[in-house]
Order: structure tokens, then C-alpha cells, then sequence
């Protein structure tokens, strides 16, 4: 367990924004880098966050549930954002392996 750099994990100011104010509560990410460990910690805003899991699967696995937890209202949702915040031809590949970071205000 440490404390990471918010940056590291959460890729840019809008998503450190939703994390603060509790719309963002899960990220997921490619599974070539690990961006965090579960106990690590980070502080966004003055308030911290515990990481308390990591799951490693599947893009296709992606629930609407899991794209509420990154703050999209659908998983059709999440897919166009995720089109969007990556302009360099981002393709939704449902094999491609990923990790989830589910995380929650620290005690």
C-alpha cells in the first residue's frame, strides 16, 4: 500500500473532477500498465481515496453498471466517450484485456 499520485491512475482534470464529486467511482483502463495496487491511496481535492479493488477482464465484459461507476448514463454511452477521448482511432475491442480500478473515499 502507498500513496500515488492522483495522475497516475485518473487521466485528466475532468475525471480528478467527477472522482471529488463522487460520479466517478471505478476507471478502467488497459491492462499494459498497472497504474495502482488495492490499499494504494491518492488524494484528489484534499480528500483521499482507497483503491479496494482491481479486476482484471475483458472489455466486453463492461456492464451498464460498470459505465454508471465511470460516469456514463448507459455502456453505449461509455463506448462514445470513450471514442471521443481517444481521437487516435480508438476501436472497442470486446477481447481486448483490461483492468478495472474500483476505489471509494478513504476512512
Amino acid at each position: 500500500m502507498a500513496e500515488i499520485d492522483a495522475g497516475d491512475l485518473l487521466p485528466n482534470e475532468r475525471v480528478m473532477d467527477a472522482v471529488a464529486d463522487g460520479e466517478i467511482t471505478q476507471l478502467t483502463r488497459g491492462a499494459g500498465t498497472r497504474y495502482a495496487d488495492e490499499g494504494d491511496t491518492f488524494v484528489v481535492d484534499g480528500d483521499s481515496f482507497t483503491v479496494v479493488e482491481i479486476e482484471e477482464r475483458k472489455l466486453g465484459d463492461m456492464t451498464d453498471g460498470d459505465a454508471e461507476r465511470e460516469g456514463s448514463p448507459s455502456l453505449s454511452a461509455y463506448k462514445s466517450r470513450m471514442k471521443r477521448a481517444h481521437p487516435g482511432g480508438f476501436e472497442w475491442d470486446d477481447d481486448a484485456d483490461v483492468l478495472t480500478y474500483r476505489f471509494e473515499p478513504a476512512e
